[in-house]
C-alpha cells in the first residue's frame, strides 16, 4: 500500500491516513484508516465520486455539522 496523504488533527490518538493498493481486488484498492485502526476500503471509481462531490462544493456543509 502508498501512502498518499495523512489527515492530522489536535489529538493524541493517531491520525486518519488515505492508501492506493493497486494489488488489491479493484473494489479494494482505496483504503481509508481512522485514528483507531478501523479502516474502509474502495474501488477508485467510488473514491473518485467523493473526490467530485468535494471539489463541486457537495461536501462544504459537513463542516457545519460539529
Amino acid at each position: 500500500m502508498k501512502s498518499i496523504a495523512r489527515f492530522c488533527g489536535s489529538c493524541n490518538c493517531g491520525c486518519p491516513e488515505l492508501f492506493v493498493n493497486l494489488t488489491a481486488p479493484v473494489e479494494r484498492q482505496v483504503v481509508i484508516t481512522d485514528d483507531f485502526g478501523q479502516k474502509v476500503e474502495m474501488s477508485l471509481d467510488q473514491f473518485g465520486s467523493i473526490v467530485e462531490a468535494a471539489k463541486t462544493g457537495a461536501l462544504d456543509d459537513l463542516a457545519l455539522v460539529r
